[in-house]
């Protein structure tokens, strides 16, 4: 990643209003995929003045600017994390809803295998894995 949130919002133009960095400054930091309840929680525990409809209408600009990436994993939350991230894939504990980030070359010559094979050139994707824990003995 080259800058950071902030940055990359005044890039664009974004007007960057204190809420508006410190929404930034809690997403740059936040090593999960925060939904708007949870980044409202942590952006009014900084700047007790933030709402929730604030937050709401900063994370869709965000997204409309191509700073955050929404992501659904069919739990009815849309999450967020940094657009500019190195690639990774999901696995979601389907018991307790936390999302594991992964790399796997395999997984990533086969896609490109896959595409090849049926004559495309790869240009990205999104895996999501869905699973529960396996029997501890």
């Amino acid at each position: 990643m080259s800058d950071t949130i902030i940055a990359r919002c005044e890039a664009k133009g974004l007007r960057m209003t204190g809420q508006r960095r410190t929404i930034a400054q809690v997403l740059q930091q936040s090593e999960d995929h925060p939904d708007v309840e949870e980044l409202y929680a942590r952006a009014s525990a900084i700047d007790s003045g933030i709402s929730i409809a604030t937050v709401y209408r900063t994370v869709k600009l965000f997204e409309e600017a191509g700073i955050l990436e929404r992501l659904e994993f069919g739990d009815g939350r849309a999450r967020y994390e940094d657009a500019e991230r190195d690639h990774h894939d999901h696995l979601i504990d389907m018991q307790s809803g936390e999302v594991i980030e992964f790399v796997d070359p395999e997984i990533e010559a086969l896609q490109e295998k896959i595409a090849t094979k049926l004559g495309y050139k790869l240009k990205g994707h999104r895996l999501e894995l869905y699973g529960v824990p396996l029997e501890q003995d």
